[in-house]
């Protein structure tokens, strides 16, 4: 077999092969002639599906530096090398059914990456630090819809920087361990140093995008609450809402009548129809969001390097967006409970769901002129 394999390699490297099929060959390491002198410098497609691989080599950008599309479904890989990173023509990287516990961030520098697979694997969180641009998760065409599945894993948040992508159609999360979805999203575009200047009323929250139509968080029993931004979208949440303790992370919750809704570590407060006055910190950040998207372009008046980098991160992704209105929130949300709603397409009365759509307001004003309908 080992011969064999030699033999493989060896062809493809001496007919400058753009495509190399190792699926299904028991392989416990990364084949060395692989790697072997200058590598396989024509390669594009490495398919090592089905294998026992735990880890993959530092010098992999080195040897394979233009691979478009690695596939690596099906192995026992737990740690991804932090040289992943180098692979700057990666377009699809394929690393569902292993098992990974964490991402590393390093794969955020992959600017080509257009598919990531995820799914079934043992993540208890994602890498904020994934690319901006890329366009799928899991699987979609570049020029047609964009999907975001990480179905099967230990997740409890979904990171609001992900999300971020500017024309996508499916969201699937099921089987995880959801405690709760982002308040809202705003879809704002970037460069690492520089936001871009984006008007406050073109500000434009994840639900409320056309293109997000397809829902799906079935099995998070821990999930109770889905924000009110996806009323109109096709939902999936069969089997959760099961009354059930979260006790292996410290969450903030609000309770109305029987229902116990959890919230992200980032919310400090939750205000009520009585609190009529703002938080001085959250009064503070507002007031600086918007005298820092107004003059963003003059520079001399309010550069990024003026603020500190945390700071200036929030300013760019705050918590959230009011449902009403769409002012930015930071530490501060006013809930709003609405009763789940039928969908086509989606089972969501099966007997074990209990959840409500919750809307997320910036002030008692908007609290109490909220409607789903409006």
């Amino acid at each position: 077999m080992a011969s064999e394999l030699c033999k493989t390699i060896s062809v493809a490297r001496l007919e400058k092969h753009k495509n190399l099929f190792l699926n299904y060959r028991n392989l416990h390491h990364f084949p060395l002639e692989l790697l072997k002198d200058e590598g396989l410098q024509y390669l594009e497609r490495l398919y090592m599906k089905r294998n026992s691989l735990t880890t993959l080599p530092e010098n992999l950008a080195q040897k394979l530096p233009n691979l478009v599309e690695l596939y690596l479904h099906s192995n026992n890989i737990v740690v991804v090398p932090e040289a992943i990173g180098s692979l700057v023509k990666l377009q699809c990287l394929d690393l569902s059914d292993n098992a990974l516990e964490i991402v590393c961030p390093e794969i955020g520098r992959l600017r080509a990456l257009r598919h990531l697979r995820l799914a079934n694997n043992q993540l208890q969180f994602l890498p904020p630090e994934s690319p901006r641009q890329m366009c799928h998760l899991d699987c979609g065409l570049p020029s047609l819809q964009t999907y975001l599945t990480v179905d099967r894993n230990r997740l409890w948040y979904v990171p609001r920087h992900l999300c971020q992508l500017p024309s996508l159609n499916e969201l699937s999360m099921a089987g995880n361990r959801l405690a709760f979805l982002p308040l809202g999203i705003s879809m704002l575009f970037s460069t690492v140093a520089i936001p871009f200047y984006i008007p406050t009323n073109s500000v434009l929250d994840l639900g409320r995008s056309r293109e997000l139509q397809y829902v799906y968080v079935d099995n998070n029993i821990h999930l109770k609450g889905l924000p009110s931004y996806l009323y109109n979208k096709v939902i999936g949440c069969s089997g959760c809402g099961a009354p059930i303790q979260v006790s292996e992370v410290k969450l903030l919750s609000f309770s109305s009548g029987q229902l116990t809704v959890f919230l992200p570590a980032e919310v400090k407060a939750i205000g009520t129809e009585n609190d009529h006055v703002l938080p001085l910190q959250e009064l503070a950040m507002r007031s600086l969001y918007h005298t820092y998207h107004s003059f963003l372009k003059d520079l001399n008046f309010l550069s990024p390097i003026s603020l500190p980098r945390s700071l200036l991160e929030l300013l760019h992704c705050p918590l959230g967006h009011c449902h009403r209105c769409s002012e930015p929130m930071f530490t501060i949300v006013y809930p709003k409970l609405f009763p789940l709603r039928e969908t086509p397409m989606a089972g969501l009365h099966q007997g074990r769901t209990a959840i409500s759509f919750v809307a997320y307001c910036c002030s008692t004003q908007c609290l109490q002129t909220f409607d789903l309908l409006s």
